[in-house]
């Protein structure tokens, strides 16, 4: 017997001789890549009686009931659910293959009220169980034993007990693989029953590699790409939209030429698991297509804007090519080492943004308990619940099954009305963690929510301003207890980084730690309203909000009597006139007599609101520009709009007149009335939000991608479809075409995007100023902007 310390990459179960065995996969503190197995545990699940105790029939009926079924034992428990004690019978299997059938059975024994906790998968039930964290480092008492032929480890080892969570921040030095493939496709969306792939590159550490088709045949590519990655040996796996492309297409593929794709540490194919992501066995695949689509500063989630937006690798540093256009620069040997350095850029790209990325995946991982290869792939609701689900089974609460239901909507926050036009030296003052701390305050929870007709003393509740609904005050309730846990722990982590150096390892993986804290404690609030959650209660969603109303308008008032100008305000923050005896003041107040933190969070130079809400763009003191709620960030307009609004906002706010930038925007006119503006710059963006023959009536979009159906592409309900406007008669739904299909800027509809996209996007921003349509075509000067300056 000897203790192991190892560091969990990944995690799966098979069962083996009629024995369900968890295997571990991770990373010994020595640098070796090994696997230990742990064959001591069995599924089980709580069935709860309709009345009140378990009773010796009960247990016979259920006994009775599961005869063809192999379990292990019936127990009889003490847990909580909802905050309240209850017997339950604890069945105990002995496959976890059996477990699905086990509970249709106990759904139907007489006097069973509920089944609980069927739905945990038995891997995530031995973590949860044990205190085994994901990304984390553990020590385990073990044997070793010999390793089976195909796995592809240093070493094995048999747990004589459930390994142990050690605390500790370090991560391993691990062996990052990205890859990009590019396919054939003359005939639009490539088709692996059809189309090869030509290109497969890899980045790694060492450098990129290259593996090309003979022509039109893939099988030597697909072979290179497969050794290539089992002589790497990578500990992760990267791509991009790997798991919704590049994977079912690689494994098709290889399918179609006999070659069984095995690379996973324990023999096998990559395979579709749980929330759509591919499982590489033994190795973390990541689609870094998750992450970013979680930014939503970018509009089109290409890999060449994600990559340039987080500078990783800036667009004007790599090649850049049509999509569409990649079947003929393969067709072409002359633009081949074009299209052959654009795939290598792709893996270059990748490869970086795992760099910046994988930090925080690590530490998300190990926090919420979902193996790394899952924590992107999962939603940020299901992030949460898995940290929900560790924490219930720390206090000894069942775990509520998990179930759909309708949207339910309920009032949010407050958003006041701006004041138009611009203004100097703005402070923002923000609430910390404004939502769970009220939670906290008011031991919002769903085990603590008192149901209308139930009588409790009025000192014993608090009852939500406007909505009434109320909770108890004690105990602490579960939503209370895990927030106070993860604020204390940020709190500790962040007062831990105060004696560190910013550069240093250790910062670096505490200043993560802190940000993947923060992200599930404010995520929490929007879970408890969030209608797949299985701790779900609108009345706690609605009652953090009202609270949260009633808590920005004492802020406000008291803001407003001590003469500080407020110019905005917003869910947790309010805009006020940088005045920082009277700011001092009001943070003294909200501290000591409301009980909740607020700081500065920034201060702008100059801020400009329209008369909407949610709109408004700031130069910082630091000289950045801060852009909210306008066309810059939406996602329904072309390129040109939000390039020429950022511009308009950028001229206006650093020097000061609007009529330079009435100027610049004449100038893009005659730039795209010239045929000059690239092409590329007027796709317009728009999601299917359902399927194709569900709409009655074309829109744009909807035209677009009937066009882009009959050319063999594949779309579908959530598809993101790019289309331009082209020119000829009718309305603008009846001139649209792909935006793959228009090769020549003669055949832009200049003049709708001019008066429909151009002219709108700068308005937005100068007819504040007095300045309307016509001024772009004369170009006349009115009064400066410092006329209009408050």
């Amino acid at each position: 017997m000897a203790e192991e310390v190892f560091w969990i990459l990944d995690v799966n179960y098979e069962v083996v001789g009629e024995v369900p065995e968890i295997r571990l996969w991770g990373i010994s503190e020595n640098g070796e890549r090994v696997a230990v197995i742990d064959r001591n545990f069995r599924p089980y699940f709580y069935i709860l009686p309709s009345q009140e105790r378990v009773t010796d029939e009960f247990v016979r009926i259920i006994r009775s009931s599961l005869a063809g079924v192999k379990f292990l034992s019936l127990e009889k428990v003490e847990r909580k659910y909802y905050g309240k004690s209850v017997e339950a019978v604890k069945v105990v299997l002995a496959d976890p293959r059996d477990v699905p059938k086990a509970r249709e059975i106990a759904a139907r024994v007489k006097d069973a009220r509920e089944v609980l906790e069927a739905d945990i998968r038995f891997y995530m039930r031995y973590m949860v169980d044990n205190g085994v964290r994901p990304s984390s480092w553990h020590i385990a008492k073990v044997k070793e034993v010999e390793k089976p032929r195909s796995w592809r480890v240093d070493r094995v080892y048999m747990a004589l007990e459930p390994p142990r969570y050690i605390e500790e921040q370090k991560v391993p030095d691990l062996k990052i693989y990205a890859f990009d493939i590019e396919c054939y496709n003359r005939y639009g969306e490539p088709d692996p029953e059809r189309d090869p792939i030509i290109l497969v590159s890899r980045a790694t550490r060492s450098g990129v590699e290259t593996f090309e088709a003979d022509g039109k045949t893939d099988e030597r590519p697909l072979r290179e790409f497969m050794e290539d990655l089992l002589s790497e040996d990578p500990d992760v796996v990267v791509g991009y939209n790997s798991n919704h492309f590049d994977w079912p297409y690689i494994i098709a593929r290889a399918h179609k030429a006999r070659i069984r794709f095995d690379v996973a540490r324990s023999s096998g194919e990559p395979a579709q698991s749980v929330y759509g992501h591919y499982s590489v066995v033994g190795r973390a695949n990541i689609d870094l297509y998750d992450y970013a689509s979680e930014i939503p500063e970018v509009k089109v989630k290409t890999l060449e804007n994600i990559a340039d937006y987080l500078g990783v690798l800036k667009k004007s540093e790599r090649v850049l090519i049509d999509p569409m256009a990649i079947y003929e620069y393969w067709d072409d040997e002359t633009k081949r080492p074009v299209l052959r350095q654009y795939n290598r850029d792709d893996a270059v790209s990748t490869f970086r943004l795992a760099e910046v990325v994988l930090p925080f995946a690590i530490q998300l991982s190990s926090l919420v308990g979902l193996p790394l290869d899952q924590v992107f792939a999962a939603s940020v609701g299901n992030r949460v619940e898995w940290h929900l689900i560790r924490q219930a089974f720390l206090y000894g609460e069942l775990v509520p099954n998990a179930k759909e239901r309708p949207e339910e909507t309920y009032r949010g926050a407050i958003v006041l009305k701006p004041k138009p036009g611009i203004h100097e030296d703005i402070a923002v003052l923000d609430f910390s963690s404004m939502y769970p701390n009220i939670m906290i305050r008011y031991n919002i929870s769903p085990d603590t929510y008192l149901p209308l007709g139930v009588y409790v003393p009025a000192d014993e509740v608090y009852t939500a301003p406007e909505v009434g609904h109320r909770f108890r005050k004690v105990p602490p309730g579960f939503y209370a207890r895990v927030l106070t846990d993860l604020l204390e722990a940020r709190r500790q982590i962040r007062e831990q980084m105060k004696g560190l150096s910013p550069s240093s390892d250790m910062y670096r993986v505490l200043d993560e730690r802190q940000k993947a804290i923060k992200v599930v404690t404010n995520a929490t609030y929007g879970y408890s309203g969030w209608g797949m959650a299985r701790w779900y209660m609108r009345e706690v969603a609605e009652a953090t909000t009202a609270w949260g109303r009633e808590l920005i308008k004492k802020t406000l008032a008291y803001a407003q009597s001590i003469g500080l100008t407020v110019i905005y305000g917003d869910t947790d923050s309010i805009f006020v006139k940088y005045d920082p005896e009277k700011i001092e003041k009001l943070v003294s107040y909200v501290e000591g007599k409301l009980g909740f933190e607020i700081k500065i969070d920034k201060v702008y130079s100059k801020v400009f609101f329209t008369e909407a809400k949610k709109r408004y763009c700031g130069l910082l003191k630091d000289g950045r520009i801060d852009v909210v709620g306008l066309e810059a960030v939406r996602g329904d307009w072309a390129e040109i709009s939000k390039e020429i609004q950022e511009k308009v906002i950028e001229v206006v706010l650093r020097e000061g007149d609007p009529w330079r930038a009435v100027e610049y925007v004449r100038s893009v006119i005659r730039d795209i009335e010239s045929g000059k503006i690239q092409i590329s710059k007027l796709i317009i963006w728009k999601t299917l939000s359902k399927s194709l023959d569900e709409y009655e009536v074309d829109a744009p979009h909807v035209r677009a991608a009937r066009i882009m159906a009959s050319s063999g592409w594949k779309v579908s309900k959530g598809s993101k479809v790019g289309y331009i406007v082209v020119k000829g008669g009718g309305k603008v739904s009846e001139k649209v075409l792909p935006w793959f299909m228009v090769k020549d800027a003669a055949e832009v509809d200049t003049e709708y995007y001019i008066e429909r996209q151009i002219i709108p996007a700068a308005l937005r921003i100068l007819e504040y100023f007095g300045i309307k349509e016509e001024h772009f075509r004369t170009g006349r000067r009115q009064p400066s902007l410092f006329d209009f300056i408050s």
